[in-house]
Order: structure tokens, then sequence, then C-alpha cells
């Protein structure tokens, strides 16, 4: 073999290593760029107009949208979510009780705060958006979110009565025994998973009256 053939060989074979090598290293960091995640507190951007959506991710954390443009990492705990499923209320004879039989537990999360218990009713009262379309295939359902109702106050005493004070302008609590102690109950439920909460009352008293 010359020794022109030899050196095209060898440049031949440098130029293809340099291709590989060249590939492996632009997947690499598409990768990395792909897998580099947030820290606590950080903001992920999520915005196309104003850079990359894809960068950042909150693995291990919780991603909390809080504009437009971006969401912020944080830590999380999982509260439960009381709400109601028809089927599980039956009498022997088929009749709906609208007791807290009926009552279904669904796990969730919400930032870490120093407002759980507040944090966990104002989640509870967007109601069907918190449904999953599994959760809504087994029958669970609920009335919430009701046009107006929020939460205005929360006072836990020190016997472990917990004070709701509601809004209800539109009277959307109002009407009918059996809806109005469904929407009282998940909200007791959902309050009394809190081990500190031994007893839930609401304000106005004007509120769940059939």
């Amino acid at each position: 073999m010359s020794r022109k053939n030899l050196i095209l060989i060898i440049i031949f074979f440098f130029f293809i290593f340099s291709g590989i090598f060249y590939f492996k290293w632009k997947s690499f960091q598409k990768a990395s760029r792909m897998t580099s995640c947030a820290k606590e507190g950080e903001r992920v951007n999520r915005n196309p107009l104003i850079g990359s959506i894809d960068q950042k991710c909150c693995q291990g954390l919780m991603e909390v949208r809080e504009s437009k443009s971006y969401s912020v990492c944080k830590r999380a705990q999982k509260i439960l979510l009381y709400y109601y499923n028809p089927e599980k209320d039956k009498d022997e004879t088929g009749n709906i009780k609208c007791s807290r039989d009926g009552l279904v537990a669904l796990e969730r999360q919400i930032p870490v705060s120093q407002t759980p218990i507040r944090d966990t009713i104002e989640l509870l009262l967007k109601g069907k958006e918190n449904l999953t379309e599994s959760d809504l295939n087994q029958g669970i359902t609920t009335e919430f979110p009701l046009e107006g109702f929020e939460l205005k106050s929360l006072n836990l005493k020190e016997d472990g009565t917990l004070i709701l004070e509601f809004k209800d302008p539109l009277n959307k609590t109002i009407g009918g025994a059996c809806r109005v102690s469904i929407l009282w109950f998940q909200i007791e439920a959902t309050a009394k998973q809190f081990p500190q909460v031994k007893k839930v009352q609401f304000l106005p008293e004007v509120l769940f009256q059939p």
C-alpha cells in the first residue's frame, strides 16, 4: 500500500470517528438540557416566547404555576380531598341514603406551606377540576365549585374546633336536604383529616340549609 493511500485511509477514518463523536456529544448536550432539574424555589420558564420550556423540570418537587410565563418548584405534601359516589351510599332497597357512606377520599398534593388546612379546603372547593377521567368513570362526583362560594376565614380553637367562615352571595349552599348534607360532609371530612381538627363549625349559620 502506498503512503498516499495510507494517508487517505487515515483521513477517512478520522472524519468518520469525528462525525460519530460530534453526534454523540450533541445528543448528550440535548439530553442534559432535557433532564436538568430545577431546585426548590427556582423558577421554570413556561413561555416559549421568551426561551426554551423543556430545559428544566421539578423532579421530586411540585411544579406550581405562578404566572403565564413561569412556574416555581416547591416541596409537596399529600392530602385527601373527599368527594361523593352515590353508588356507595345506597340502602338494601337501592335508595340513596345521602350519608357519609358515599364519601370517597382522593389523594392529591399541595405545596408545603404554613396554611395546609386552608390550602386543602380551597382545593376541595375547586371541585370537578380535581377529578380525573378515571374518577369520573368510577361514579365519583361533586357539585363543587359553587358560583361565588369561597372560604373567607379560618380559625382553629385550642379545643380542636375549626371555625370556617364562607362567602355565599348567591345562596348556592341552600336547597335540598340531601344535596346540602353531602356538600357539608365533603368539607367536614376534608378538614378532619388533620389530627388537630376535632370538630368543624360553619359560619354564617344559614349555610347548608335545606
